[in-house]
């Protein structure tokens, strides 16, 4: 009897148990497919009339969020917060006024507008209106027409006094050409 050039090979012949492995795994391709389709679609432009509404996505909650503020062993204060949808995009941002929780003075705030894309889980920082470094107390703040608006309270050098701010600047932002551009309202005078 003359051997065959190649060896058998064990897993060549088929047993119940591989068409049960392949049953099983065709079953799996088949139920992922099923979840993961594609949207419909259209094959006409919609027309004038009522267009569906967007998907709701929920505003930013600032505790949520990895804040750029460091604060070392204490925590950040979330002094303020306010919600519109500030860039048209149909989402709305959160503009937070925050500041390091200090137990004497006055600590200087921060205004970070933050933003939640539909695709990610958490929301995330887009903008730095007041960075800490400036020493900047802020007040009368609001979102309010798309415009962020606020009294920013400073100083002139750093030999003024912590207690003691002798700049005050009524601010606005607003998005225009994908950047928050700041401006003084009409009708504001700097003390």
């Amino acid at each position: 009897m003359q051997q065959p050039a190649v060896p058998e090979l064990a897993h060549a012949h088929t047993r119940p148990i591989h068409w049960l492995a392949t049953a099983t795994a065709l079953a799996g391709v088949v139920a992922l497919s099923s979840a993961l389709q594609p949207d419909a679609a259209r094959a006409a432009q919609p027309g004038p009339g009522p267009r569906p509404a967007p998907v709701a996505v929920a505003a930013p909650d600032p505790a949520d969020v990895d804040l750029p503020l460091d604060c070392g062993p204490v925590d950040i204060v979330i002094k303020e917060q306010a919600s519109a949808d500030l860039d048209g995009d149909g989402r709305p941002e959160t503009v937070a006024v925050v500041h390091c929780d200090a137990a004497m003075g006055t600590p200087p705030d921060a205004v970070y507008v933050l933003t939640r894309s539909t695709d990610a889980a958490r929301p995330r920082v887009v903008a730095t209106l007041v960075a800490p470094k400036d020493r900047i107390t802020v007040t009368d703040f609001a979102v309010r027409d798309g415009a962020v608006t606020a009294t920013l309270h400073g100083y002139s050098s750093r030999n003024v006094p912590n207690c003691c701010p002798d700049v005050t600047d009524d601010v606005e932002w607003q998005w225009r050409n994908g950047a928050f551009v700041r401006s003084t309202p009409a009708g504001t005078q700097s003390v």
